[in-house]
């Protein structure tokens, strides 16, 4: 049984029922569960969308009965997405007999550390994580996802460019990181092989206040496409210094951009911005008993990794009830031969702990912080 049955099937019991369903839970272990990411720094607020889907889990598994009676406990581990933060945060998380992860949520952070968890026996599952390397070519025993990864992010950005945006003359931009550089690197593979010319590809330094020099270039290219890997603040500032040098290509970027705070920073430059997100799991009707949940709670469903955060404590969960055992080299192997159903869909993984299929979708970004499903 999954944790959304249980949950459908707590809401049809009586307050006693519920309260004994939560004491035997507490006749079980408590299972502590790390949250890791950055809740500090530039980037926080996808730290705070994983805390949010990840807590919320927490407390409706735990109300329904615990994961195989067992009670689920968070503990808060903040890596700023640092990678070398995310290194000391995994060792912490090892040295205090942590079994479980959900994160880390940067890429560049993620990496590192997982390679700790999986020579350490520690169930990772990150909800945001896409680069190919934290996966490729490796036979991971620990480390799973709950998002897809940016070999299959790239094509459907790409896809969409060539079929419905057909530009003349693109440039591609990142942010030199892990995450950033894979997708940009992958979007651009799609575009070569389909002869759309990219006449810029090259490297900014993330966290630099003033992009007028690589906004000069792409001025003199006369490009009208820029495709950007990279996260929001600098996206944000990418799309506003360069209207503000007249610049008037379209811009588009991943996951990583999509995030209301772009607006704050590029304004009214915003507006028309396309972004590939997760499909928007809380408009999904079946998701809408735990909807309320998060706003019971005084947390917000909508985004794109709130959905995804939620399913890994419930694949943790499943695991847990499968094996019949809370230790973690059981419930991975548990996790990597059955299907579980989350609020994203069927989850169902591959050797190295990928997802065996993940849709992102096309948005278009409005200068109000909204987005519509792109044509």
């Amino acid at each position: 049984m999954t944790p959304l049955s249980r949950l459908n099937r707590l809401t049809s019991f009586s307050v006693a029922a519920a309260l004994l369903a939560f004491g035997a839970a507490a006749n079980g272990e408590t299972v502590k569960i790390a949250i890791a990411g950055p809740f500090s720094g530039p980037v926080a607020q996808y730290g705070d969308m994983v805390k949010a889907g990840a807590l919320t889990a927490i407390e409706q598994i735990n109300a329904a009965g615990g994961a195989n009676g067992n009670k689920l406990e968070a503990v808060m581990m903040d890596d700023a997405c640092e990678p070398k933060q995310a290194v000391a945060v995994a060792n912490k998380i090892v040295s205090q007999h942590i079994h479980y992860v959900i994160g880390h949520v940067c890429s560049g952070s993620t990496i590192p550390a997982s390679d700790i968890y999986e020579n350490e026996g520690v169930v990772m599952v990150t909800p945001s994580a896409t680069a190919p390397q934290l996966t490729e070519g490796k036979k991971r025993q620990y480390i799973f996802r709950t998002i897809g990864r940016d070999d299959q992010q790239g094509p459907a950005a790409a896809a969409y460019i060539i079929n419905n945006v057909k530009p003349k003359k693109v440039a591609i931009l990142h942010d030199k990181q892990s995450y950033g550089q894979g997708i940009a690197t992958s979007v651009k593979a799609a575009l070569d092989k389909a002869h759309i010319q990219v006449v810029v590809f090259e490297g900014i330094n993330a966290g630099d206040s003033d992009y007028s020099a690589v906004v000069t270039k792409l001025k003199a290219q006369g490009v009208d496409f820029v495709y950007f890997g990279g996260y929001h603040p600098e996206m944000g500032l990418l799309m506003r210094q360069s209207r503000e040098q007249g610049v008037k290509a379209m811009f588009m970027g991943p996951e990583g951009v999509g995030n209301k705070d772009v607006t704050a920073i590029a304004g009214a430059a915003s507006e028309g911005m396309l972004v590939t997100l997760p499909a928007d799991f809380a408009a999904d009707p079946a998701n809408a008993k735990l909807v309320k949940a998060f706003a019971d709670a005084k947390r917000d469903a909508n985004g794109p990794f709130q959905m995804p955060a939620y399913a890994a404590v419930e694949v943790i969960a499943d695991g847990i009830a499968g094996a019949k055992s809370t230790d973690p080299t059981k419930v991975a192997a548990w996790m990597h031969k059955n299907a579980m159903n989350t609020p994203i869909g069927k989850v169902e993984y591959d050797a190295q702990g990928d997802l065996k299929s993940f849709r992102f979708v096309v948005y278009t970004w409005h200068k109000d912080a909204t987005k519509t499903a792109a044509n």
